[in-house]
């Protein structure tokens, strides 16, 4: 089934062929951003296609919301002419991406912006140019008694209201795994995790696909509260949707999102320069605003506002702050953890 994504992208492609004869499909096509879903895409369609359109003479590129393991299967299925030019990750899917070689090397000595980054977000595969922060949301209007902890989803109160996401996104495994650590387990035993996860059946609401699908669940009343990522739940309130953020007292966990080029891309110089823009202070300084809230990673960029209130006044208090996972050690089981999950967690 073709989508209306789909149908743009063949033809701006069949537009550039006609225009100039010699290119091949592949070498025509436009540049090609797989993002992720929900305010992901919201954002990097108001903010930074714009920005990169301007500084690149209206260079047509289409974006792609998707999760990190559909990216990667995609790229997968044709290596030698990938329908993927830049892909965007979380720290565990981009662990799987470069050991599976399907993306380029940075290239640093080209870069503007690539030195201005924090050194965490230095990666020589595909810099990190954003955090996420993930935390507790909930419904301020329902939930009367503000959450502090994890813990607080198995209340009673929150029978059939609690939300959350499968493991094939970030945000539920990672979740997963701190609620292992609470129970004394850590990134090598989940076992309590999922023994927690049993506990809490009788509070689900909802299995949300992602992120973006999770978020939507509070706009229709469907949950009351949740794990979730700062930045979408921003995007929420500003719709004036009831809902808030609470970092629990165990530690919020934050996680780099890296960016790259992919190997054998027709586009790689676009896909440079739409990096480029991604690193660039004006356009983090940008995201960093409402409603977006993104935490950016460009030292240059000083935290303002809502991020400065909420998250941390600067990189040294995040870091300090909040929970950074071993994504190395958790690619080794999170292929069974999914298989798992989608097994016995059924509401």
């Amino acid at each position: 089934m073709f989508t209306r994504r789909h149908v743009l992208q063949t033809a701006l492609t069949l537009g550039a062929m006609k225009a100039f004869p010699g290119l091949s499909y592949a070498q025509a096509r436009p540049l090609v951003f797989a993002t992720f879903t929900g305010s992901w895409e919201e954002a990097h369609k108001a903010v930074l296609v714009p920005a990169f359109r301007k500084a690149n003479g209206d260079a047509a590129i289409v974006l792609d919301p998707m999760l990190s393991v559909d990216q990667i299967a995609k790229v997968n299925a044709a290596r030698s002419n990938p329908p993927i030019d830049v892909m965007l990750h979380d720290p565990g899917p981009a662990l799987v991406a470069i050991g599976q070689d399907l993306v380029e090397p940075y290239p640093v000595e080209k870069s503007a912006f690539y030195k201005d980054l924090i050194g965490e977000a230095q990666e020589a595969a595909g810099p990190a140019p954003f955090f996420q922060v993930v935390g507790l949301t909930y419904n301020p209007e329902t939930v009367k008694t503000p959450p502090t902890s994890w813990a607080d989803l198995w209340r009673p109160e929150f029978k059939s209201r609690v939300g959350i996401t499968n493991l094939n996104s970030t945000l539920g495994t990672g979740w997963l795994v701190e609620i292992a650590k609470m129970n004394g387990g850590s990134e090598t035993n989940i076992d309590p995790g999922f023994a927690a996860l049993e506990k809490l059946k009788p509070n689900l609401a909802a299995v949300a696909a992602n992120p973006g699908a999770l978020a939507t669940l509070f706009q229709q009343g469907q949950v009351d509260i949740s794990p979730g990522n700062f930045n979408a739940i921003q995007i929420l309130k500003a719709r004036g949707v009831p809902v808030e953020f609470v970092a629990p007292k165990e530690g919020a966990i934050a996680f780099k999102t890296t960016i790259h080029i992919v190997k054998n891309s027709p586009n790689k110089e676009l896909a440079f320069k739409l990096i480029e823009a991604a690193l660039s202070p004006d356009v983090q300084a940008t995201l960093m605003a409402p409603p977006y809230l993104i935490v950016p990673t460009n030292t240059k960029v000083k935290m303002e506002g809502e991020i400065a209130k909420v998250l941390a006044k600067d990189m040294a208090e995040l870091k300090k702050k909040f929970v950074f996972q071993d994504w190395a050690a958790i690619n080794k089981q999170r292929s069974a953890w999914i298989e798992r999950f989608n097994r016995d967690i059924k509401i």
